[in-house]
């Protein structure tokens, strides 16, 4: 007689310090795997229309109540991890926008008299480490799902001027019409101080 082991869930910390189980795809079968697979996708198919400066493509991807927020990294006791991020809403951080915003953002660096953004810079994101994927009403029919994943952002301006973002975002995307849409994002900047001389428009 063979006994099976049972582990407890392991849990992810969100960004207010709070736990959550995270989705794990052993055992879930083939709704699971299907549904990583068009999340990956449709993560990689943003990136390119961002790499490619199809801006007003990319924010139809987005929801009208999108929440993205970046918040600023601090260095803490171990321990104390509750105080690493600024908060939404109430502190300071690197992004805290809607969709209007994020519009006007477009709006500027489209221009063509952005300096920062002037001559345009060439971008490569790179997604990895999709997981902690979980979905609503069902895995066989999500409308919404939530997923959590690294990112990696090469940027290299005129000669010489190269940046790297790396960090981790999670992700709210729900189905619009048949179509997936962002409606929350928040990412975790791996550094606690501003590495290059500017920030990309949207990381």
């Amino acid at each position: 007689m063979t006994s099976r082991r049972t582990t407890p869930a392991k849990v992810l910390q969100d960004p207010e310090g709070g736990a959550f189980p995270a989705a794990d795809g052993a055992g879930k079968g083939l709704p699971y795997l299907l549904l990583a697979q068009e999340v990956h996708e449709f993560l990689c198919m943003e990136a390119d229309l961002l790499d490619e400066r199809r801006y007003d493509e990319w924010l139809d991807l987005l929801t009208d109540d999108i929440s993205y927020w970046v918040p600023m990294r601090r260095n803490v006791q171990y321990g104390h991890w509750e105080t690493e991020n600024t908060r939404q809403g109430r502190d300071m951080n690197w992004f805290d926008e809607g969709k209007s915003t994020l519009r006007l953002r477009i709006k500027q660096i489209t221009s063509g008299v952005h300096w920062v953004e002037e001559p345009s810079p060439r971008v490569s994101r790179i997604i990895s480490n999709v997981h902690a994927i979980r979905a609503t009403p069902s895995l066989e029919d999500p409308e919404e799902v939530s997923v959590r994943y690294r990112i990696l952002i090469y940027r290299n301006k005129l000669a010489d001027s190269t940046d790297m973002f790396a960090g981790k975002r999670d992700d709210v995307l729900c189905k619009v019409d048949g179509q997936w849409k962002i409606r929350k994002r928040t990412m975790l900047l791996d550094q606690s101080v501003l590495l290059s001389a500017t920030m990309p428009f949207v990381l």
